[in-house]
């Protein structure tokens, strides 16, 4: 009987990793199709032939710096940024086993664009600088969230209070600096407010690629036991988790994550906040869900971008898209859970 129940537990297994499998190839694939239709379709259309030629390095008239200096700068900066999003928000929903606990959602976002805007408009910094500033004071938000949320632990309802409290703070001071600037810029307001790929260089990419690469690997490293936590703190450390440890590790990853991207595009509503929950669900909630969630996150900004710029009759930045889309999800999450009490 015993070996019986293990061979179905085994297959079962099997099942569900093959299942992942599938639909990370699948979202792979919408990823790529999406990427290919931003560099061939816009206000003008591109032929696919030349737009190959504008990749492969050939100079075509009229076509290379259309290419080459517009739509592929962006479409990489808005991969980019929607995998970092995506796997961040997925890393704090899993850590505080709340839906609701995404970085946009509990002032993260808020804390590193309002540290970005005050470098640029009050400091007059730019590039690295900017990254960097953004990083420290996203982490600062993380971690005063966090304490004054942890009374006798950390409660998650609590823990989104405090956070949608901080973020609606950090939001006016966007506001304000915004408001004092001495050269008002229509186009840096937007990005600060909504988050937008306008302006999208290769340069800005670099910073990002770095963090996605060894942010994103460290936590996806740490997939296992951040999965383990899902079961409660409790019950993680009887499996062996080092509870403190992998959380510390989460936290800076996936504020990491967040405050560089925001740093480059502004806060994209709602990518960090849908990208979890919608690869949980296409995966079947079993096994890890980070890299499903980068993918859904570039997808989302990749599509986004795309209606926001050609789709619809006048041109709007990417996180008004992706906010008409996040809205009333959220909406949907905080229904659900006053009927169930809380229940996450």
């Amino acid at each position: 009987m015993a070996t019986y129940t293990a061979t179905q537990n085994a297959d079962r297994r099997k099942r569900h990793a093959q299942h992942r499998f599938r639909v990370g190839l699948v979202l792979i694939a919408l990823a790529i199709t999406a990427f290919i239709f931003t560099l061939i379709l816009g206000r003008s259309s591109t032929p696919p032939s030349e737009v190959m030629r504008v990749l492969l390095g050939d100079e075509v008239p009229g076509v290379s710096f259309t290419i080459g200096q517009l739509r592929l700068p962006r479409a990489i900066l808005a991969v980019l940024a929607g995998a970092s999003f995506g796997m961040a928000g997925a890393a704090f929903q899993i850590m505080l086993r709340n839906p609701l606990a995404s970085p946009d959602i509990i002032g993260i976002s808020s804390g590193a664009s309002a540290a970005a805007v005050f470098a640029i408009v009050i400091l007059g910094m730019d590039g690295l600088g900017v990254s960097l500033l953004a990083v420290g004071f996203g982490l600062a938000t993380a971690v005063a969230v966090y304490g004054l949320s942890s009374r006798n632990g950390v409660a998650g309802p609590r823990l989104i209070l405090v956070g949608i409290a901080i973020s609606a703070m950090l939001e006016s001071v966007i506001a304000y600096v915004l408001a004092r600037a001495p050269s008002w810029n229509l186009q840096e307001a937007l990005r600060w407010l909504t988050g937008s790929l306008n302006g999208a260089t290769v340069d800005q990419s670099l910073p990002l690629l770095v963090a996605l690469v060894l942010l994103g690997g460290l936590l996806c490293a740490s997939g296992r036991d951040l999965e383990a936590l899902r079961l409660g703190d409790d019950t993680a450390a009887a499996l062996g988790v080092p509870v403190a440890g992998t959380r510390i590790v989460v936290i800076v990853c996936a504020v990491g994550l967040v405050s560089i991207a925001t740093a480059v595009t502004g806060p994209i509503a709602f990518v960090a906040f849908l990208s979890g929950p919608i690869a949980a669900r296409l995966t079947g909630g079993s096994g890890q869900t980070l890299v499903p969630a980068a993918l859904v996150g570039a997808f989302l900004v990749l599509a986004g971008d795309f209606v926001g710029q050609v789709l619809l009759p006048s041109r709007y930045p990417v996180g008004v898209v992706t906010g008409a889309l996040g809205a009333p999800y959220l909406i949907y999450l905080i229904i659900r859970d006053n009927r169930t009490g809380g229940a996450a």
